[in-house]
């Protein structure tokens, strides 16, 4: 007979409301601090006072602070996200005025620079990185799926590749023109066999 890991190390039911509403909770309060306090000011110790919950609750969902920055960045705010469809060009330009809006709510900016920053030296960091890339990259080609096409990783990467470079690097706007470009470049990259 296996016994019970002590309540402290049990992994909270994602399927209970209780936990939830919880963490929901804790996201919207972490959503709010972070821009305003840094990520240095977002200590444990803040987030779990300013959220109503002990600091225990906070290491149960998320075991490190990458953890965390990944859901912020992940369970943003509502910013219009894509519909399936067959035209392409439509589904990848949506996709990228979606990133580009959500990119644009402060805690996730925020929660994004932080993993890429830590990356180097943070193997949670980096893990976080890798699993919202797989996440977004499986995720479009959900929305691909009626198109008939399905995108590599590489491909993923040059769609959203000149966006975040635009906005991270150049530091300037992602206008609709630039997003236009960027598709329809994109576009000969994708191998037209696979299309319907």
């Amino acid at each position: 007979m296996t016994s019970k890991p002590p309540v402290h190390r049990r992994q909270p039911n994602p399927n209970n409301p209780r936990v939830q509403r919880t963490r929901a909770r804790i996201l919207a309060v972490a959503r709010e601090l972070l821009p305003e306090v840094g990520l240095t000011g977002l200590s444990t110790a803040f987030l779990a006072e300013r959220a109503g919950v002990t600091r225990q609750t906070l290491y149960r969902h998320w075991p490190n602070r990458a953890a965390l920055l990944s859901d912020l960045a992940l369970q943003g705010p509502d910013v219009g996200y894509p519909e399936p469809g067959t035209d392409i060009r439509t589904i990848a330009t949506a996709w990228l005025v979606s990133l580009r809006a959500g990119i644009s709510v402060p805690a996730t900016r925020t929660a994004a620079l932080a993993m890429a920053a830590e990356a180097d030296h943070d193997p949670d960091s980096a893990q976080a990185l890798q699993h919202i890339v797989e996440d977004r990259l499986a995720a479009l080609n959900e929305l691909l799926e009626p198109s008939g096409l399905q995108i590599t990783a590489e491909q993923y990467t040059l769609l959203y590749g000149p966006l975040l470079a635009r906005l991270f690097f150049d530091r300037a706007e992602a206008t609709d023109g630039f997003i236009d470009t960027t598709v329809t470049q994109w576009l000969t990259t994708i191998d037209r066999t696979t299309e319907p």
